[in-house]
């Protein structure tokens, strides 16, 4: 990112590695990014002609982040509702339309996406990924130059970058400790082991109870991670083993008070909105009756939404006389299940809910503890089950070769193969308390009917099993023309064919026990399952073009336009949407940056075709479909007036709106702020013992709306994190951070499976964490 980035120059037998900075000399400008480059080897920011915003780990780390997607809040036109804990982030990129998840976001490792679809239902690209000190820095690009290159992500491309084996061996131990009874400990070595080979280890390891305690480790898991290389004069070869355990809590919306037409929130009585949570003990082990002979299944809810997987890759990247051949793979495959907590209707007393079916009952709690308080708040929430097996392969493989001064022309093709086995339970609502460590509760009615079962109200009232399998070959070809010393004009052009076929049989609800004197499953007819084939195959061709002004050695502009899309994806045509959503983006930018300042402005303006959404329309689930067009402004920026003094300012205005959306055209676009800004004071000193620095950052998220409606408003919100670091001697590093220090009560996420968010005064939403610290402390060589 802009603020105090440090810049790095590439290493001639490295061409996709940058060498650790040296900042004693460069500025961010003279940074090398390799994401949305033609040649792997990269160009310097200021020669580039798109938006890319670069983090070293100590700008990271200075972020605070509660997760991968969190740290997405350091980038400009990007939106991460990262409230739902460690993974299941929603991440929203410059008004390009989405009703959840992060269908705009592909996360790449070392160039090459971790799973090429960058979204699934229950599945988006960064809870497949965990950052740790292995990690050298982060690219993220917008728009620009990416329908052309890698999977043809038209949105956000989030490229993070391994550290490897360098001559000078390093390496380093942290050990982290924090509030919420944190503890992890991460570690790295690198260096060389033979003549041109060269290998690295790292990985971490971390369990905490989380900021919304849910009566067992919300965070518990681990990764590891090596690297091999051989380098030549002429080139070198990679390779890379990354494995991941790790379990994370899943937090989804819960009740809250509301007044002042949403705009005044605060917690409901016996919830504290920012730390408390529905999830507990009570319910965290379950057997689910899944079928009508018996079946069950076991999970448990600490499984969250949490990864077990694997991933392979590596790189070529070779001089062959006048030919530059690049060659970058992976291979991913393991588990990324959901077992989590869906809320539901609003609370109301457990004395109404029983009324509800027109008669008089009793009301105990599951487990012991008597009965229930006739004015006890109660709600409805289903213990949803989604297991998911991924696999997949991904090669880009491109040739480049100087065709004339100035001028290179590169091409390539890339090919992805990956599936999903997918097995969901979705439903089985249970009885809770409105409370912070929910209860279940069961309830007879005195005419002799039974409510519940063991606190469940339902079964699962969405059955699926599926296999999907999908193929993408896309080849294209870029050009590159240093024009003159001030002109750079690339362009690009991409056709792309995806191959998609899979085995969907689902089953409505049926009753599994043939009693009419239960009503925990509310129905007593069987559904039959129904068995569909998924078969289609679509192309496109998505180009672009850039232009580069270099005003002088400080300032440069850029212009650029694309035209790229998105195919249908396994869930999409699963639900018939067979439709490409169409995306034209147009983009002017500034970059201007000396020893005093940086600045990155950018002005983009986007139009889409063909959004699928799922609108929840008098508590019938209704699938749109329309167009959408956004303009906005992003600023990254950094001055040094003085000494070690840094004053940092990143942020966006978007104005998004629906077009031909039926009764929501002229809409603003769901759940994406108009306005937020981060700005982050930070001081610097040189001790005689090391240097010490001091850093907060002031966040403002302006009012969004949680549905197409907009009625469901998520008012606006600010927090304030800070933190030090210091670096004492030639080996100790100590950080201290806290997060919302302050402890301000902001949702990220409304209800929308409840028309209208609630009742009452009463509103679902998502909060976001409340206060937390934590503490580091680093040796390293």
């Amino acid at each position: 990112m802009a603020a105090s980035a440090q810049s790095t120059d590439p290493a001639p037998a490295a061409p996709a590695q940058a060498q650790p900075e040296e900042k004693s000399e460069a500025t961010t400008l003279d940074t090398i990014v390799v994401s949305g480059t033609a040649q792997f080897k990269g160009l310097r920011k200021r020669d580039t002609s798109f938006s890319i915003t670069t983090a070293t780990p100590e700008q990271i780390q200075e972020a605070v982040p509660q997760s991968t997607a969190d740290l997405l809040k350091i980038v400009p036109g990007i939106w991460a509702e990262s409230t739902g804990g460690g993974t299941g982030a929603n991440i929203f990129v410059r008004g390009m339309p989405s009703e959840g998840d992060a269908p705009f976001v592909t996360v790449q490792l070392d160039g090459s996406p971790l799973f090429p679809p960058p979204t699934l239902s229950f599945l988006e690209n960064s809870t497949l990924f965990r950052t740790d000190d292995t990690i050298e820095r982060l690219e993220v690009l917008r728009g620009g130059s990416s329908p052309i290159f890698s999977n043809g992500q038209p949105g956000a491309t989030v490229n993070f970058i391994q550290k490897r084996g360098q001559d000078e061996p390093e390496g380093s131990v942290r050990l982290t400790v924090g509030s919420d009874n944190l503890r992890r400990l991460d570690v790295f070595t690198g260096g060389k082991i033979g003549e041109g080979w060269y290998a690295s280890f790292g990985g971490f390891y971390r369990i905490t109870d989380g900021v919304r305690d849910p009566e067992f480790p919300a965070d518990n898991g681990g990764q590891f991670s090596a690297t091999l290389s051989r380098r030549w004069d002429t080139g070198e070869v990679n390779f890379y083993v990354r494995h991941t355990d790790d379990n994370n809590a899943f937090y989804t919306a819960i009740p809250l008070l509301s007044r002042n037409g949403g705009k005044s929130l605060s917690s409901f009585p016996g919830l504290n909105a920012q730390s408390g949570t529905l999830l507990s003990r009570d319910f965290r082990h379950v057997t689910l009756p899944v079928g009508q002979n018996g079946e069950t299944i076991t999970r448990d809810l600490a499984d969250g939404r949490g990864v077990n997987i694997s991933v392979f890759g590596g790189s070529l990247d070779w001089n062959i006389g006048d030919w530059t051949i690049s060659d970058h793979f992976n291979w991913m495959g393991g588990d990324a299940p959901t077992n989590a907590l869906f809320t539901g209707p609003s609370p109301r007393t457990i004395s109404d809910y029983i009324a509800s079916f027109g008669s008089t009952g009793t009301a105990t709690y599951t487990n012991g503890g008597g009965a229930v308080d006739p004015n006890q708040q109660v709600l409805t929430a289903g213990w949803w089950v989604v297991d998911k097996e991924l696999n997949s392969f991904t090669n880009d493989l491109r040739f480049s070769r100087e065709l004339f001064e100035g001028n290179t022309l590169t091409f390539g093709s890339y090919y992805a193969k990956y599936s999903s086995r997918d097995t969901w339970y979705l439903g089985n609502d249970m009885l809770l308390t409105a409370e912070n460590h929910a209860r279940r509760i069961d309830v007879t009615l005195d005419d002799g009917r039974r409510v519940t079962n063991n606190g469940f109200v339902g079964t699962s009232f969405f059955a699926l099993r599926a296999n999907y399998d999908g193929e993408n070959t896309a080849f294209f070809v870029a050009d590159e023309w240093q024009i003159n010393e001030r002109f750079r004009l690339d362009l690009g052009v991409r056709y792309e064919k995806q191959e998609v076929d899979g085995i969907v049989h689902d089953t409505a609800t049926v009753d599994l026990d043939g009693d009419p004197n239960t009503l925990y499953d509310n129905n007593t007819s069987v559904s039959l399952p129904t068995f569909r084939r998924i078969d289609q195959t679509d192309d496109k061709i998505s180009w672009t073009a850039g232009l580069n002004f270099k005003l002088n050695d400080n300032n440069s502009l850029f212009a650029r336009v694309n035209s790229g899309f998105k195919f249908p994806g396994f869930d999409n045509l699963r639900d018939n949407v067979t439709e490409i959503q169409e995306v034209d983006q147009y983009e002017l930018g500034l970059k201007s940056g000396s020893q005093l300042y940086d600045l990155y402005l950018t002005a983009f303006y986007n139009k889409f075709k063909n959004s699928p959404f799922q609108a929840f329309v008098g508590n019938q689930n209704v699938l749109r479909m329309g167009d959408s067009r956004a303009r906005g402004v992003e600023v990254e920026g950094a001055i040094r007036p003085v000494g070690g003094l840094e004053l940092a300012l990143t942020g966006v205005w978007l104005d998004a709106k629906y077009r031909n959306y039926e009764d929501f055209t002229g809409n603003q676009v769901m759940r994406q702020p108009k306005k937020q800004f981060r700005f982050t004071p930070s001081y610097y000193w040189t001790l005689p013992f090391g240097d010490l620095k001091v850093f907060a950052t002031y966040s403002y998220i302006g009012d969004r709306y949680a549905d197409l409606a907009n009625e469901q408003l998520l008012p606006s919100y600010h927090t304030l994190d800070a933190g030090a670091s210091l670096h004492y001697g030639d080996h100790w590093e100590f950080t201290a951070s806290g997060s919302n220090v302050t402890n301000e009560l902001g949702l990220t996420e409304g209800n929308v499976r409840v028309e209208g968010g609630g009742t009452g005064g009463v509103f679902l939403g998502r909060p976001i964490a409340g206060r937390s610290y934590q503490f580091s402390a680093a040796y390293r060589w």
